[in-house]
């Protein structure tokens, strides 16, 4: 990949975040470009920055603002109404698979443990970068969990046709546009048309939203 990335940390342990840039410093083709202790002034921070992140590591405990909470997922909401192309990690040492799901429907476009291994960091930022989600194992099951406690497929699944059924199954497996017209013989302009209109027609915000979707509606089966 030869596209730098820019990364931001939102991250009130010093020690953690100094940490997590360290990390992110090995790979030559990621590079740190903006740095908050605190959720609440992140979108203050961002209207000035020089440098603005592609990916957002967020970690979900933060300090409040005096007596207002703003944890991560304030601060996922901030983003995604001024800056919502970029795109947002949650960092945390939950491990719950209701709060998991809950974060990815709310809109992250992908989720971390603290204690994950610094490859898997990499892979995330890259991930959401080039194919707009990084859905785990972890998030996997835990978005399947929660299907099968909601059944009940949407009538919507009944007006996709079998080439935008295909192109949702390639985007949940987490292939990139270049990947998905050359298993299916199409130009990558007309992938992105079919993406765009599986947007509009199921509501979702983003591809992690598309992968949700997916699985409530029983499009794919992850095992």
């Amino acid at each position: 990949m030869n596209q730098k990335i820019n990364v931001g940390l939102v991250e009130d342990q010093i020690l953690f975040r100094q940490g997590m840039k360290a990390i992110l410093s090995n790979w030559k083709n990621l590079e740190v470009v903006f740095e908050s202790a605190e959720g609440y002034t992140v979108v203050d921070k961002l209207k000035s920055a020089t440098d603005l992140p592609h990916v957002m590591l967020v970690d979900l405990s933060l300090p409040p603002n005096n007596d207002t909470e703003f944890s991560g997922r304030e601060v996922l909401a901030a983003l995604q109404q001024h800056f919502p192309e970029m795109k947002v990690i949650i960092l945390s040492g939950h491990r719950d698979e209701n709060f998991i799901a809950q974060l990815i429907e709310m809109g992250a476009h992908g989720y971390l443990v603290k204690d994950c291994d610094p490859q898997e960091v990499y892979d995330a930022v890259t991930a959401v970068y080039s194919k707009g989600s990084y859905i785990n194992e972890r998030a996997l099951h835990a978005l399947q969990a929660k299907a099968r406690r909601k059944p009940g497929a949407s009538r919507l699944v009944e007006s996709l046709s079998k080439r935008e059924l295909e192109v949702l199954e390639l985007i949940c497996k987490q292939h990139t546009s270049e990947e998905i017209a050359e298993r299916l013989f199409i130009s990558v302009k007309t992938v992105n048309g079919h993406r765009i209109n599986l947007l509009e027609k199921t509501g979702a915000k983003n591809i992690a939203g598309l992968v949700i979707y997916a699985i409530k509606n029983n499009v794919i089966q992850i095992v």
